[in-house]
């Protein structure tokens, strides 16, 4: 068991930098570092997002060094390493040499650009030609695969690269790929294998999915070396992964060769294993010790660049144009499904950025020392006072925002939905832009509640939302979340460090030798901070306008599947 003196380092890849905390065995972070990583794009594409495992380790080595400065901890104090990381596609030889993904013809040799990142929509056909499959895997995916998963792009891949050097490659969900690079063992995770590389909970690869599509030389006789292995060559979460650090990995992160390394979490995953564990202060009384079972009420909401939903359930639940059911993804013999927004705090920041008025906003906060968010706020609250309404959803009832610009992930799963406003006046003020600001965070709080109403009509019970990522800061935002789903929101102690916490969890479970779920729960309990309970308190009338406006939200959806189906009759 771990001790006091104990101390965890966790790993988070996000999608523009690379965090590592130091935490000790009770949760508290002694050090934390962060480093920018680089995303490449294709002005030509909009649909292209790359990066690479050598920019990205280069950068993990940097800030594992910097928390180990700062906090002055001995390195054999440091028991365990744990990561998580985007669900981007990483792409080696067998030596481990970064292969290039770019399309062109260096495509398949080794190169620095080896991640198709999460974001990246190139395999549209691919996911197109999966999704006419009707395979059982689909099954297991909401009954439609998204072209963010890993087997469109493998197949983009196959489509775009020379046979002989398509062979030669590993295909990684990034995670795996950190832990492979801290300890030459290429095992996979159930987590990465199951949520987004079609491995069949209980069943396993799918020879005939895999053949079916043009995958068949993944299949390697039954080996699945390209891919991680056959099903005992995966693991759950936190499982130590090979003999812990290889030498070369431990002199590179300035830790002891040997130290403990977890199998990894994608990052929304070990969100949710860093906040849906909180005992949260409610009548200033700390709430008691939660149960296992009390996880399945409990959805973890990890919202940054785009939002993820992830509950658990002891059985698994299918729910239509929501991910999973996904067993062993983070405890052995438990279920997950993941809801998700492709874009949620890309597009707050699209909306804010390319408005006409954002200079004179950037202006306006740096002349009254405020961030940005706090002079929209101020423009609100005497746009309100001057239309004599009492609260900012009465300011905008009569604007309507469906907000999926970068496609829907879930519950339609439909990359070719596109954002709307309908309401608009011809204005360019930044009393607009403030307008506009508002109506991104309802729309998004809207379609939260379409998620959660999806997963509860399906079998869930979900009666809170545990938050982290950057959007927990956003009070207002939160406020929403609760007043639009009906719901209390917990917000955690630091919401950015929720994740990264997350990974560290996975260190501590695999330096202690954990394999069941409840002492993986009490674990997180353990190591997770109090946070703070949101609890609804819209107005009768606001609540009504939010219920009238998700109604209208739902009519935005069929509307929109309507039109389209109306020209592309129009157009055959």
């Amino acid at each position: 068991m771990s001790a006091e003196t104990d101390f965890y380092i966790g790993v988070d890849v996000g999608t523009g930098s690379a965090r590592a905390c130091l935490v000790t065995s009770k949760g508290s972070i002694r050090a934390s570092n962060t480093q920018d990583t680089i995303t490449w794009r294709d002005p030509h594409d909009h649909r292209i997002f790359e990066q690479s495992t050598t920019d990205i380790w280069s950068k993990i080595c940097i800030a594992v060094k910097k928390v180990l400065e700062d906090s002055k901890v001995d390195p054999a104090a440091v028991k365990g390493i744990g990561f998580d990381a985007t669900c981007s596609l990483a792409v080696a030889d067998f030596q481990g040499n970064p292969v290039t993904v770019t399309r062109g013809h260096d495509i398949g040799k080794v190169g620095t650009r080896n991640i198709i990142l999460w974001a990246d929509h190139r395999a549209e056909e691919e996911a197109g030609l999966i999704n006419s499959t009707k395979s059982i895997v689909l099954n297991y995916v909401g009954g439609t695969m998204s072209l963010e998963m890993e087997v469109p792009k493998m197949l983009w891949l196959k489509k775009h690269m020379d046979p002989a050097l398509f062979s030669r490659c590993q295909f990684f969900d990034l995670p795996d790929y950190f832990t492979y690079k801290c300890t030459d063992n290429n095992t996979r995770s159930f987590c990465s294998t199951t949520c987004k590389c079609s491995f069949v909970p209980d069943k396993g690869w799918q020879e005939d999915f895999f053949t079916s599509i043009g995958l068949e030389e993944l299949v390697d006789g039954g080996e699945w070396r390209q891919i991680g292995g056959a099903k005992g060559r995966i693991q759950a979460a936190g499982t130590p992964v090979g003999k812990g650090l290889t030498r070369k990995a431990a002199d590179e992160l300035g830790l002891k060769e040997g130290t403990a390394v977890g199998s990894g979490l994608i990052d929304a995953y070990a969100g949710w294993m860093g906040t849906v564990g909180a005992r949260y202060m409610e009548n200033g009384k700390l709430s008691g010790f939660p149960s296992l079972d009390e996880s399945r009420h409990r959805l973890a909401a990890v919202a940054g660049t785009s939002t993820c939903h992830i509950v658990q359930s002891k059985d698994g639940i299918f729910v239509k144009g929501v991910w999973g059911p996904y067993k062993d993804a983070a405890f052995p013999n438990w279920w997950m499904n993941e809801g998700g927004q492709s874009s949620t705090g890309q597009l707050i920041d699209f909306i804010i950025t390319t408005h006409a008025a954002y200079p004179e906003l950037k202006e306006r906060a740096k002349q009254e020392n405020k961030n940005i968010h706090q002079v929209l706020l101020d423009i609100l609250k005497k746009l309100s006072a001057d239309n004599q309404v009492d609260s900012f959803t009465a300011l905008m009832k009569d604007v309507h925002f469906y907000p999926d610009f970068h496609g829907n992930r879930s519950p339609i799963a439909d990359p070719r939905m596109r954002g709307a406003i309908v309401g608009l006046e011809l204005d360019a003020s930044i009393n607009d832009l403030a307008r506009k600001y508002y109506l991104t965070l309802e729309a998004i709080s809207l379609q939260t509640r379409h998620i959660v109403s999806s997963l509860n009509a399906a079998g869930h019970d979900v009666t809170s939302i545990y938050m982290s990522g950057g959007q927990a800061k956003n009070a207002t935002m939160m406020q929403l979340f609760a007043d639009t789903c009906g719901i209390p929101v917990v917000l955690p102690m630091n919401g950015g460090e929720a994740v990264v916490l997350g990974a560290a969890m996975l260190a501590r479970i695999a330096s202690d030798g954990i394999i069941q779920a409840e002492d993986m729960w009490r674990v997180m309990v353990e190591m997770t901070p109090p946070g703070t309970l949101v609890a609804p308190s819209a107005s009768p009338k606001d609540k009504k306008i939010l219920d009238a406006k998700y109604k209208i939200f739902l009519e935005m959806i069929d509307i929109q599947k309507r039109w389209r189906s109306q020209l592309e009759e129009a157009t055959r």
